[in-house]
C-alpha cells in the first residue's frame, strides 16, 4: 500500500515512470478509496504504462483484458470447458442421469473456464485489473462491465452470483475513439493523461538514455514537441521520443542535423503520409525547435 500521495509518486519513479502530483493524487485516491479509475488521453502518453507500473511497484499481480471490436463475456469473464462437458456426459451415459442431475454437476465450478475479470475477482489476493483500451469495444460490452465496476460481483446465469474475494485495482483505458456513458464514468475516478511537458520529458529522456549529452536531448524533445502539433495521423509516443534518443545516441550524434534526422524519421512518424509531410518542412521544424 501507498501511504501517501508523495510515496507513490517516489516508487513510480524509481521504477522509471514519472507522474505529476495532480494525476498522482487521483490515483492514489482511487487506489485508497477502491474506485475503478478511467484513464483517457492520446496514444501514447503512457496509460497501460502506468498500470503495469503500479502493478510491479505494489508487487501485486497484473491480469490484462486486451479490449477490440466484437469482445463478449466468453473471452473477457468466463466459459464454460465444453469438452470436458461432453468428456463427462460420455462417461456418465450409462448412469440414466435426468437433466437436472447432469445440470448440478456439468455447471460448477470444476468445469468453468477463468477470463481476465472472473481471474481478477476470485483471486486470493489483491490483483491490478486493466482493462485496455475499452474504447474499442461495443457499447453493449460496456454495459455487461457495470455490475464488476458497482458491485464487485459478476453474475453467470447457469452458476450464480460470484463477488470478489479481495477487491481489485482497476484501471480503465482510452484513446477516446468513442464516447462513453454516464453510467460508467459515474462508477470511476477519471484521469486525462496527455504528453509530458518539454521539461518533463527531457527528464524521461535523461532517465532512459543515460548516456545523452545535454544539448542533444534538449533538441530531441523541442522537435519532438513540434512534430505532436503537425496533425498528424498519429503524433510520436513517449517510448518513441526515448527510442529516436537512443538511436541518435547509438549514431554518436552531437546535435540534430537535417540528414541525420530525415534518416531516423521513420522512428517516429510510422505512416508514408505523415513522414512526407515532415520531410517536406524539416527545416522549418528544426529551426523552430532550435529557437
Amino acid at each position: 500500500m501507498f501511504v501517501s500521495v508523495e510515496e507513490l509518486v517516489s516508487r513510480l519513479e524509481q521504477a522509471g515512470y514519472y507522474l505529476g502530483w495532480e494525476a498522482a493524487t487521483v490515483v492514489y485516491l482511487a487506489w485508497h478509496m477502491k474506485k475503478p479509475l478511467l484513464v483517457e488521453g492520446p496514444a501514447g502518453v503512457g496509460k497501460t504504462e502506468l498500470a503495469k507500473m503500479l502493478a510491479q511497484v505494489s508487487r501485486r499481480e497484473l491480469i490484462r483484458l486486451q479490449c477490440y471490436e466484437g469482445l463478449d463475456e466468453s473471452k473477457a469473464l468466463y466459459e464454460w470447458d465444453y469438452q470436458k462437458q461432453l468428456l463427462w456426459i460420455q462417461a456418465n451415459l450409462r448412469d440414466e442421469l435426468n437433466w437436472a442431475q447432469a445440470k448440478s454437476v456439468l455447471y460448477t465450478e470444476e468445469f468453468l473456464l477463468e477470463r481476465p475479470l472472473l481471474k481478477a475477482l476470485t483471486a486470493g489476493k489483491e490483483t491490478v485489473l486493466l482493462i485496455d483500451e475499452l474504447d474499442k469495444s461495443e457499447e453493449e460490452f460496456e454495459s455487461f462491465l457495470l455490475e464488476t465496476l458497482s458491485e464487485y460481483q459478476v453474475t453467470i446465469p447457469e452458476y450464480g452470483t460470484i463477488k470478489a474475494n479481495s477487491i481489485p485495482t482497476i484501471i480503465i483505458t482510452s484513446n477516446n475513439a468513442r464516447e462513453f456513458s454516464e453510467a460508467l464514468r459515474r462508477r470511476c475516478f477519471h484521469l486525462y493523461l496527455d504528453y509530458p511537458s518539454p521539461e518533463m520529458e527531457l527528464t524521461i529522456i535523461r532517465r532512459k538514455v543515460p548516456g545523452i549529452e545535454e544539448r542533444l536531448g534538449r533538441e530531441v524533445v523541442s522537435f519532438v514537441q513540434l512534430l505532436r502539433k503537425q496533425n498528424l495521423r498519429k503524433a510520436p509516443s513517449i517510448a518513441e521520443a526515448v527510442d529516436w534518443a537512443q538511436a541518435l545516441v547509438n549514431l554518436q550524434a552531437e546535435t540534430l542535423k537535417k540528414d541525420l534526422v530525415q534518416h531516423t524519421l521513420m522512428l517516429l512518424v510510422k505512416y508514408r503520409e505523415d513522414y512526407q509531410k515532415i520531410v517536406g518542412k524539416l527545416d522549418y521544424l528544426l529551426t523552430s525547435g532550435a529557437n
